[in-house]
């Protein structure tokens, strides 16, 4: 194997475990009487149903597809043990859900808590577990030769902000594991609050053998579904989902349609990133698609939202009506009430469609931004016969670093590639692959969705690779639509011009004492970020 090959770190198998921890009292009896409520000359309550209507009405409306009753309950789970792939695959690659989960950022991992993907042989249990000590004991290396550099730059940053010498060493030590996160793999456990509503975990339920980890997927789901029929059981039992067979899931379908490969020297996944990487053209996001006629569009939107005609708003005035923070307070609101504003409906006009390629962890932040969809791929149909990932500017600057970080890159993948010629299915080999592990996806949304990715992003307290991600986005949409592009920036910039929201220090960042100790509005987007 390549690498190192003695290690300090041992594998610490991890197990699912769901805690219900809120809920919906008499989750079942409530979406019966919301909808009885449709029909009814006052409002109708839990008290009102009785078991005729349960066993009749409750079936009938679920099973006819009349599912916004069963939006009403919501379930609060606390999740543990569950891996990082799982989340990024499973939990968060669709909009409707909440989360608050652990920061590979902020907190350090002493332990190699990993999820090891269940029907492996003795021989490639041992082979997986080698390759996840030796990234492990490599977050470690990486981490200590960070620090020292890291902490050069945030000394500088911390006397601007008048930080302790503790403090600064506390800033050099989060950058430190942030960038050393990156070669963990994508197998690590995670914690994690998530809330969803009642038809959303119907929803899991048919779906849990779908997607790149259907055997976690389904333990998952099943201990969710096991809590609430602690607690519920009508609304586990009376309207019941299982699994969709893996015969009839949709990209089982299409890849049985499609027939045999293409033969050749190259696997799918390589020939799939070398065309994708072709048509960025260099750039890590470029945008190829926007609403020609965008900046008209969202004028007369904005016109028709206050009943005008142009003589009376043109359009650079409707434009800075709802663009220009001077003019808009609802830039300047951390509430984030734009969508509750009928001039700034507008904004839903303007359309664009990025070609993206970022690492797995980075996404794992990005996807977040849940009004911007993408066509996220299978890492188990996409990944690639050689190392494919981002490396981190601190590693690449610090020569130690970059060696220790490109051997435990070439070990997993090397880990990966001989389980999967051993026979074990790629949805499982592919958890070994790293953070860092570069995914290549097309996302679209409406201005109003990139909007408050982008204010969060271009901060410098954003995780670096977003933050670079989103200032090459923020300048192409500058140059198609430079009225609405130059609108675009950090929360600093938005709120520069009320002075009354200013602190000594940090101006105008709403951060606080956590701002990034940069005057960052005085030249944006003509800025260095130092770290």
């Amino acid at each position: 194997m390549t690498g190192i090959q003695t290690t300090t770190h041992r594998v610490v198998p991890a197990t699912p475990k769901v805690r219900l921890l809120a809920w919906t009292e008499k989750a079942y009896d409530l979406a019966i009487a919301s909808a009885r409520t449709c029909y009814a000359p006052e409002l109708k309550t839990v008290d009102s149903v009785n078991d005729k209507l349960r066993d009749f009405l409750g079936t009938m409306i679920y099973d006819a597809g009349h599912h916004t009753p069963f939006q009403h309950p919501t379930f609060v789970f606390g999740l543990e043990g569950v891996s990082r792939q799982f989340v990024w695959a499973f939990l968060h690659s669709h909009p409707y859900y909440n989360s608050e989960q652990q920061s590979q950022r902020y907190v350090v991992m002493d332990a190699a808590h990993v999820v090891v993907p269940d029907g492996l042989t003795a021989e490639q249990r041992d082979r997986f577990h080698h390759a996840v000590e030796v990234a492990y004991d490599a977050y470690d290396r990486i981490g200590g030769l960070l620090q020292e550099d890291l902490k050069r730059t945030m000394t500088a940053i911390g006397r601007i902000k008048g930080q302790s010498e503790k403090k600064i060493a506390q800033e050099a030590q989060k950058k430190a594991i942030e960038n050393a996160r990156y070669v963990v793999p994508i197998a690590a456990a995670t914690s994690l609050y998530h809330t969803v509503s009642g038809i959303e975990l119907k929803r899991y339920a048919r779906m849990a053998e779908t997607g790149d980890c259907p055997a976690e997927s389904r333990a998952v789901v099943m201990a969710m579904l096991e809590a609430v029929r602690a607690v519920d059981p009508d609304f586990v039992e009376r309207i019941q989902e299982e699994p969709m067979p893996r015969s009839e899931v949709l990209e089982t379908c299409i890849e049985q349609a499609a027939g045999a490969r293409t033969p050749g020297g190259k696997s799918d996944g390589d020939r799939f990133a070398e065309a994708f990487d072709a048509r960025l053209e260099g750039l890590p996001a470029r945008l190829v698609a926007h609403t020609e006629q965008g900046e008209r569009l969202m004028a007369e939107g904005v016109r028709e939202s206050l009943g005008i005609d142009e003589a009376a708003l043109d359009d650079d005035q409707a434009i800075a009506l709802v663009m220009d923070p001077a003019k808009n307070p609802h830039h300047v609101d951390t509430l984030n009430t734009w969508t509750h504003s009928p001039a700034m409906r507008a904004l839903n006009h303007v359309h664009y469609t990025f070609k993206k390629k970022l690492s797995h962890t980075a996404d794992s932040q990005d996807q977040r931004h849940r009004t911007v969809p993408a066509t996220r791929p299978l890492l188990s149909r996409v990944h690639t016969s050689y190392p494919d990932h981002h490396t981190p500017e601190p590693i690449a600057k610090n020569a130690e670093a970059k060696r220790v970080y490109d051997e435990a890159m070439a070990l997993l993948w090397e880990t990966k590639n001989a389980l999967i010629a051993d026979g074990v299915p790629a949805e499982k080999a592919v958890y070994i692959l790293p953070n860092a592990v570069n995914v290549r996806f097309t996302a679209s949304g409406p201005l109003i969705g990139f909007l408050h990715k982008w204010r969060l992003r271009t901060c410098f307290n954003a995780q670096r690779e977003i933050y670079d991600h989103s200032m090459v986005e923020r300048a192409q949409v500058a140059q198609v639509q430079p009225r609405l592009g130059r609108h675009i920036g950090p929360p600093c910039m938005l709120r520069v011009h009320d002075q009354s929201s200013w602190q000594p220090k940090e101006g105008p960042c709403p951060e606080g004492p956590q701002w990034c100790g940069v005057k960052v509005w005085t030249n944006f987007p003509d800025v260095k970020r130092p770290f």
